[in-house]
């Protein structure tokens, strides 16, 4: 899909022209990428090369063109969880975004340049990038509201005196929960660590023909991102702590069963001996022949199996 934004100008003849300012490409065809390459004397990247690491690849300047992409903080199920790319082509007249797939902040200047289309390309750009900044610290907080609400539940008093099945449901649920917040995580601090390079190389570049308008809003969201980036570790730190507590909860939890299996068998090794004893029938055996020999026997097989468990109980192991 190609859309073409202008803005109205008065031409050297006098009359009024449109001038494009910004150019979306979402899920570029090969013949809306040529247009646009023909148009304006641009060479658009291919998807292959916007996913590519390398900063020479995501950061690059042609004159007073400048090339930055960067991954999205989103889940994409077609690609196999693979980071979905948004490339920007930069210069003083026009703005390229490349994106295969929505992205929250161009929904949002979509709708502004409804009421006000005089925006330049720097303007459009620098409204972009607050956008995904605002929405970068919306995910920020839901997922620190998400952590909390999981250590609430691991910590709680309810896990403490609910039932053992209830209790090792919660852990798995919460388990889960925390690598999905772990995941969460990694996308974002991708996504922002990609914004705070394409700030500053946009800051640093084109600082000879960006408005001071511009810079002070461009200067302002490269603080701001820092200061996600911080919050994103210390939730990445959290969710280490969560993980690592959750998983001792289920270490104790198989420390007791095990000891539970341990008593249990040490409880019936002497009940096991005494009666395979006296089930071997000898006959010189002189229990035989005693009038209350089964009830010997049964009260000797009770003591057996009681006297372990009083002792286990005194240790404390019970």
């Amino acid at each position: 899909m190609l859309n073409t934004y202008t803005t109205i100008s008065n031409s050297s003849t006098g009359s009024p022209s449109a001038t494009a300012f910004w150019v979306d490409l979402f899920n570029p065809t090969a013949e809306e990428t040529a247009q646009v390459e023909k148009e304006y004397g641009l060479k658009v990247p291919s998807r292959e090369s916007l996913q590519e690491i390398e900063s020479s690849s995501r950061l690059r300047a042609e004159g007073q063109t400048l090339y930055v992409s960067m991954p999205l903080a989103i889940q994409y199920d077609a690609a196999l969880f693979a980071p979905v790319p948004l490339g920007f082509i930069l210069s003083p007249q026009l703005l390229v975004t490349v994106r295969f797939s929505d992205v929250h902040a161009v929904g949002q200047v979509q709708s502004h340049l409804k009421k006000d289309s005089a925006m330049g390309s720097a303007a459009t750009f620098t409204a972009l990038i607050e956008g995904m900044v605002d929405f970068s610290a919306d995910m920020l907080e839901k997922l620190s509201r998400d952590l909390a609400a999981i250590s609430a539940r691991a910590f709680g008093e309810d896990i403490v005196s609910g039932t053992r099945d209830g209790h090792t449901r919660t852990l798995r649920e919460s388990l889960k929960a925390i690598g999905v917040s772990g995941d969460h995580l990694s996308r974002i601090r991708e996504s922002l660590t990609g914004l705070q390079r394409i700030v500053g190389f946009i800051c640093d570049m084109a600082a000879d023909w960006l408005a001071p308008d511009v810079k002070i809003r461009l200067k302002t969201q490269h603080q701001d991102l820092n200061s996600l980036v911080d919050f994103e570790s210390h939730l990445s730190g959290k969710t280490q702590f969560l993980l690592d507590a959750i998983l001792g909860f289920i270490n104790t939890e198989q420390n007791d069963i095990f000891k539970v299996l341990t008593i249990v068998s040490v409880v019936g090794i002497p009940p096991t001996l005494i009666a395979s004893m006296y089930g071997m029938n000898f006959h010189n055996m002189p229990e035989l022949g005693w009038r209350w020999g089964y009830p010997y026997v049964l009260t000797l097989i009770a003591l057996s199996i009681i006297v372990p468990i009083l002792w286990f109980k005194r240790r404390g192991w019970w």
